[in-house]
């Protein structure tokens, strides 16, 4: 007598897979798939977005550290004064940025990292390096930070050259000159876009660092009105 047929039943923890690492790290896994997707039920819509900012991040450590170099480091004989304030300068990841957490999503905080190594990586001559990102994306807003500290011959010259470089892959338009802020140098914001979100970007630079700070999800002038609490929060001299 033939025995009653029953369907193999999994066993416990094995039917689905589970997710490893950043985007692109995992086997058969494209670059800014959603890490957390995998096979599970399916992720709150707006999870997605991750992906999205990781490829915006892709974009930005590329144009910004391997195309191009983020600096011109030399040495500056006009003003020794802002020479030895220069050499004084780091950039740093605070715990919070106006009022937002440190994001603890573990793509982001892989990108993070992967930001500050291409920096020291690239620029070898640079006395600090940072790249964070604070917020939560799943509100609509989330804040990147990246930046470097080091002697910089021309200060506005890198930083229309950092402009420039990210005009293709970020669609930064409108970038005007605005209020650097009591830390002085030079610094712009502007609107920009990238994988369909909108991007609020301003960049600055002095004679000790060169920075750049993205609100996703915001528009040029809404970054703008944050520019000047969240340099002064990322940049420090002592």
């Amino acid at each position: 007598m033939s025995q009653p047929h029953h369907p193999p039943q999994p066993e416990y923890g094995s039917a689905t897979p589970q997710p490893s690492g950043m985007p692109g790290h995992g086997a058969g896994q494209p670059y800014g798939a959603d890490p957390m997707a995998g096979g599970f039920a399916p992720p709150p819509k707006k999870k997605s977005g991750v992906g999205k900012i990781l490829l915006i991040v892709l974009a930005v450590v590329l144009v910004l550290c391997v195309g191009g170099g983020i600096a011109i480091w030399a040495t500056v004989k006009d003003d020794v004064g802002e020479v030895v304030e220069a050499t004084k300068t780091r950039v740093v990841a605070p715990e919070t940025l106006n009022g937002r957490p440190k994001v603890t999503e573990p793509g982001l905080v892989a990108a993070s990292e992967q930001m500050a190594a291409e920096i020291k990586k690239d620029v070898p001559e640079a006395t600090s390096q940072v790249g964070g990102f604070y917020g939560d994306v799943n509100k609509n807003d989330l804040v990147m930070i990246v930046g470097v500290s080091g002697v910089m011959a021309d200060p506005e010259k890198e930083m229309n050259d950092a402009i420039s470089a990210i005009s293709g892959q970020l669609g930064a338009t409108n970038m005007a000159a605005v209020e650097p802020g009591p830390l002085g140098g030079d610094a712009k914001c502007g609107d920009g876009s990238s994988e369909g979100v909108k991007l609020g970007i301003c960049v600055w630079a002095d004679r000790g660092s060169l920075g750049m700070v993205v609100m996703y999800f915001k528009t040029g002038k809404e970054a703008e009105a944050e520019f000047g609490t969240i340099r002064a929060a990322i940049e420090q001299r002592n």
